[in-house]
């Protein structure tokens, strides 16, 4: 079957809606409902979303060389070597039990990045891409998913022993319909999700963005053996609230991993659309290809005090980054002034402005 050339990026890709400044009101709201509930919990402000860190690590991206021109975009346009750093997490906004099965996420910095850069990151020269262990987004647009974040916040903070008890009836159910070749986001979302790996996993970016000429999806995947082998383990959470920060640290501390970073071009806008990150868009369509690599040495990926200090110091929004890998639809646009404004509610709470690093060595 022939492969479609990819469509070249043009900003009619995008439809903006009416009532999108409206809704972006209503996604600050709740993000500030979240905020204020776990910044009093806990004397200290955490995100808004992705609040537990699982692992922090330093790594190196690596630019493949001889990409053909389609691949050789923004970033990606040269060969070249990156500092980086990762961060490992999961989706809601308090620090819970890791008992309580939730999506993975994977948000990566790289830093050194030249170009044209987008509204907001003026003067910074980092990149960050911000990824969850599932091809498509719980939401089809940014109402929706400001309607999923109420629902969140109105958890925010309510009966950790309760949300142990319906997670595991979640994940039952969750397995019953991934065992007939179906799965639901929702269910994922409030508990339902599998306590697999957070290093096994392949990370995904689900919205599209801007890829110089071009539109495309990003991914994460592992490829080292150390990480390979834990796709699809389950963790042992009994008994141990921060089981996923051990199972992180003992690999990483002893073996380091490595993943590569790929890239799905859009080819066809009616089966690959912009503005619902629910439809996935197929690999016979458009498969994945590698871009770069991230080299992550062995390291102590979480130390009490130190990484907590690290993880206060970093922030991270699809909108740092440079104009030829823009956020592309709805839900990315509504993530803009939200993202930002949860970095400057943790900086001006903790006392600490967020700054973005020129270096790793700018770093706690």
């Amino acid at each position: 079957m022939a492969i479609n050339p990819p469509v070249r990026f043009d900003p009619a890709v995008e439809t903006v809606q009416p009532d999108e400044a409206e809704v972006i009101g209503q996604l600050n709201e709740s993000f500030q409902s979240i905020l204020d509930t776990t910044s009093q919990d806990y004397g200290h402000a955490v995100r808004a979303v992705h609040a537990k860190a699982h692992g922090i690590a330093k790594g190196t991206l690596t630019v493949a060389e001889g990409l053909p021109p389609e691949l050789a975009q923004g970033l990606f346009a040269a060969p070249g070597r990156y500092e980086a750093i990762i961060r490992l997490s999961t989706n809601p906004g308090d620090i819970l039990d890791d008992s309580i099965g939730l999506p993975r996420g994977l948000a990566l910095k790289v830093i050194g990045v030249e170009g044209e850069r987008l509204p907001g990151s003026e003067g910074d020269t980092t990149q960050d891409f911000i990824m969850v262990n599932a091809p498509v987004f719980a939401a089809p647009d940014a109402k929706a998913f400001s309607k999923n974040l109420k629902l969140l916040a109105g958890t925010t903070d309510k009966a950790e022993g309760g949300k142990k008890l319906l997670s595991g009836v979640l994940r039952a159910f969750e397995a019953t319909l991934e065992a007939v070749g179906l799965e639901s986001a929702t269910l994922k979302q409030m508990g339902g999700a599998a306590n697999v790996h957070p290093l096994g996993e392949t990370y995904f970016s689900q919205t599209p963005f801007r890829y110089g000429d071009h539109v495309a999806k990003f991914q994460l995947a592992p490829v080292s053996p150390a990480l390979t082998r834990l796709t699809g383990d389950i963790v042992s959470t009994t008994d141990r609230p921060d089981a996923l920060r051990e199972v992180v640290r003992e690999v990483l501390i002893e073996q380091g991993g490595t993943w590569e970073l790929r890239v799905q071009l859009n080819r066809d806008l009616d089966t690959m659309p912009v503005e619902d990150p629910t439809k996935e868009w197929k690999q016979e369509d458009s498969p994945f290809q590698t871009v770069a690599t991230l080299d992550v040495p062995p390291q102590l990926s979480w130390e009490h005090g130190g990484s907590d200090a690290v993880d206060d110091a970093l922030s991270y929004s699809i909108w740092h980054g440079i104009a030829a890998h823009r956020p592309l639809g709805n839900v990315n646009r509504a993530r803009k002034d939200t993202y930002a404004h949860s970095a400057e509610y943790r900086g001006q709470f903790n006392g600490c402005p967020i700054h973005q690093p020129a270096a790793l060595a700018d770093l706690p």
